[in-house]
Order: structure tokens, then sequence, then C-alpha cells
């Protein structure tokens, strides 16, 4: 080989080799040419702790004191802090996403179990379950602006997608109360199925769809006329309610019935029923792909469904008794975290543009890991 046809090589070898390189730098988003770039997941664990864990170096970086325990978790939309609540302490606790340290602790009362932040995140609201009360906090000084009294044992504060009505599912009273988003003051209370916890919402904020994990019903209410449509009977004990993203349907998960029921939002009828597996207990969907990965507690895997087709692909290894998982912040290729509580591992996923997934690594963070966010944030402002 002449030196000409050596240097070509070289040459051809060096594009190849930096085309490689800025396909890597893509799939890893914050990197060393962006030093004030991050992005983490946070984990809440048990002991009252949550990892945090640093998804391009695929490596807990931090374990932050929040307890005694941990209930719901949230990212702030535009702060870089990370909410949530331990219900045995009565209070709601705010982490600096910048330095990894507890910022603020806010006294809220008894037994706090939910979060959700207002559309133009100035406000975050919560509920006190013990004192029977739904809370206003200012986002900017961390300090209780509105108090309102609920139904009996209030355990979800969720706001409508209009940002005008806040919906308090209250356990012991049966029922799911509808308040004023800038007085708290009630408007309506509704009777729904025994027992709720949770509640899903339609985009026009037209109809709220109430369940409970130990009945198997599903109550649809109107929330423009504060009144009950209908409650479905569902195949098993729910886990899980998800909307597509269009709002045309709502998928139920029941690892009691081992699958998933599609309920058609506009008519309120039970559609299509898919079997998934053993114990399909939690789920994220990919919304511009229509893929529903769903975990598996029994089986240790995550399952891809088609939701167009009711298509179920081969499932993935996702650890031992995977629970909650959502997508990594960034976009493609995505990867799709997964809490596998028994081993305490973060299982790290990758899906591919063609729906596929495989597992890339599982990184340790702690004891029963049990709810996780991510966030994608700059430490300092970026200066080009």
């Amino acid at each position: 080989m002449n030196r000409i046809s050596k240097f070509r090589v070289a040459f051809l070898l060096f594009v190849l080799s930096f085309a490689g390189l800025i396909v890597l730098l893509r799939e890893h988003r914050p990197s060393f040419l962006r030093p004030d770039l991050h992005s983490n997941a946070y984990i809440t664990t048990a002991g009252g702790l949550v990892s945090v864990v640093d998804l391009v170096k695929n490596a807990t970086i931090a374990r932050v004191s929040v307890g005694p325990d941990t209930g719901d978790l949230r990212a702030h939309p535009s702060r870089n802090e990370i909410w949530g609540v331990s219900p045995s302490g009565g209070y709601v606790w705010v982490l600096d996403t910048t330095g990894n340290q507890l910022a603020s602790k806010i006294s809220v009362g008894g037994a706090p179990y939910s979060l959700d932040f207002s559309p133009d995140a100035r406000l975050a609201y919560t509920t006190a379950s013990s004192a029977n009360s739904l809370l206003a906090i200012d986002c900017t000084s961390k300090q209780i602006v509105a108090r309102a009294t609920t139904g009996g044992q209030p355990v979800v504060a969720r706001v409508t997608p209009d940002g005008k009505s806040i919906l308090v599912v209250n356990h012991r009273d049966n029922t799911l109360s509808i308040h004023d988003a800038g007085s708290l003051a009630r408007r309506a209370t509704v009777a729904v199925v025994s027992a709720p916890d949770e509640v899903a919402i339609l985009l026009d904020s037209s109809v709220a769809f109430v369940m409970s994990r130990s009945a198997r019903i599903l109550s649809v209410v109107d929330l423009t006329r504060g009144a009950l449509l209908a409650n479905l009977e569902l195949a098993g004990r729910p886990s899980q309610m998800i909307l597509k993203p269009d709002g045309g349907e709502l998928y139920v998960l029941s690892p009691e019935s081992h699958g998933l029921q599609a309920i058609n939002t506009w008519t309120h009828e039970v559609g299509d029923y898919v079997v998934l597996g053993s114990a399909p207990a939690r789920a994220a969907l990919l919304g511009d792909a229509g893929t529903l990965y769903v975990s598996d507690e029994a089986a240790g895997t995550i399952a891809p469904i088609d939701i167009a087709n009711r298509r179920l692909s081969r499932p993935v290894p996702a650890g031992q008794s995977p629970g909650a998982l959502c997508f990594d912040p960034g976009e493609k290729p995505r990867l799709l975290l997964v809490l596998s509580r028994a081993s305490g591992d973060l299982s790290v996923v990758r899906i591919s543009s063609d729906r596929n997934a495989a597992l890339l690594t599982m990184i340790p963070v702690g004891d029963q890991p049990r709810e996780i966010v991510t966030k994608l944030f700059e430490s300092a402002p970026h200066k080009s």
C-alpha cells in the first residue's frame, strides 16, 4: 500500500471516528461540552432518603435525607427544585438541585400525601389528610398563602388543566370535592367509588375519572355540573390510570386481572381488555410513538404495548420487582428509567426508533426505591 492510500485510509478512519463521537455526544446531551447542563433522576427510598442519579455518568451522586418518610414527588417546572411530601413529618420539603441539599421544610399539618403545581408554577397545592385541609403554597416564598376545608381524609389534590379548579379526593368520605383554584372555596362535592385514592382529568377539564385501589369501580364525574355520570365496572382492582395524549382513551392497569382496560372517555364505555402479564402495576406512555411501557412486578420485566393495535412486544428484563418508571428528560434516543424495588436498583432501558427496548445498565440507588422524577437543568446561566 502506497503512502497516498495509507493517508486516505487514515483520513477515512478519522472521519468515521469523529462521526461516531458526534453520535455519542448527541445521545448523551449534557456533556463535558456543557458542564453547567445536568440531567438527573431523583428517587425516593426507604428511610426518608432521596437518591440523586446523574444520567450522563450513570451513577448515584448524592443521597439527601428529607425524612422521616416520603410520599408524592414532583419536579418544579421552572425552578431548580424537586418538591415532595413527608406524610408522618407533616411537611412539604424542597430540594435544591444545584447543590443537592434540602432547602426548605414547609409545615402543613397532618399527613400530606400528594402535591401538584398550578399551570404557571407559582403555587403548589397539597392536602393535610388528618386535618381535612387543602393548602396553597407560594413557590417563591415557600409560605402557605391559602387554606380551605375539604371532605374527610383528603389524600390527593390535582389541578385541572385549565388551572381553574383543584380536585380533592376524600378517602374517608368517598367523595370528590371541586375547589376554586383562586380562593380554594369548595364549589361542589360528588359521591364517588368507596375509598377513592386517585383522579385523572381530561385535557379540556370537563370530566374526571376517580379510582380506588381497593374496588373494581371507576367513577366518572362531570366537572362542569359537579355530578356523577357513571360508575364503570372494571375487570380487577386498578393500580394506575394513564390518559392518552389526545384524551380519547383512558388506560387502567390492574395487577389483579393481569392486564389493561381501555376506557372510551367520550362515551364512558369500557372497551378492549389486553392481557399483559403476571402483575402489571405501573406504566409510562411514550406519546409520540404510541407505546405504553408496563412494569410487571412478578415477572421482573418491562412490556411494550402498541396502544393503537393493542399489540404486545417482547418483554425486557428490568431487575427484581420493577415498579415506578418514567422517561429521561432529553430527546431521542429515549431512555426508560425503571425502579427495581426488591433489588434497590435503577434500570436504564434504551428505547429505539422501532419501539424495541434493551436493558443498558442497572444503577444501585438504595433500599426499596418508590417514586422517581427527572429534571434537565442548568446550574448556572450559559454564556455563548
